[in-house]
């Protein structure tokens, strides 16, 4: 059983265009690279060949995986999101222990990047923002130990 999705609509339209990207372009270029592998003869001994099928069934494989994404998403309509509590597509800015101030928008897993502060409903930390109202500290586990933010603002994601 395939779990739902949570997508912004800025991550359905990510994943769109990597599956249009994948299906059209690159699907083209290893149908390119097989074929002129072919041509280099016994196909049981050319390396080409294989190297060029392995990407095929590897690319195959992300596309399959893009569209079961696809069929089980659910966009968040961000008009619905308000800034009283924290959800997906919220943008929470939290204060640390030591007063430092962060910025995180929470998504959902697939559009997760936690370098560009971008972090899933399933983390530990999203799951103890989830909920959460302004002014509310959160505690949640980290393999360093027990952390603590203060929320201090909440907003909607940037359409």
């Amino acid at each position: 059983m395939p779990k739902d999705v949570i997508l912004t609509p800025e991550g359905l339209a990510n994943l769109k265009g990597e599956l249009d990207h994948l299906a059209t372009t690159r699907r083209r270029q290893v149908a390119a690279r097989i074929k002129e592998a072919r041509e280099f003869g016994d196909i049981s001994e050319n390396a080409e060949y294989d190297d060029a099928k392995n990407e095929q069934a590897m690319l195959e494989a992300r596309i399959a995986q893009l569209e079961e994404k696809l069929r089980s998403a659910t966009v968040i309509d961000q008009t619905d999101l308000g800034t009283d509590v924290v959800r997906v597509g919220s943008v929470v800015h939290v204060k640390d222990e030591g007063g430092k101030s962060t910025k995180y928008t929470i998504v959902g897993s697939a559009e997760a990047n936690p370098a560009e502060l971008r972090l899933s409903n399933e983390s530990p930390v999203g799951k103890a923002l989830l909920g959460r109202k302004r002014g509310e500290e959160v505690v949640f586990s980290t393999p360093k130990g027990e952390r603590k933010l203060k929320i201090t603002k909440i907003d909607v994601a940037a359409k």
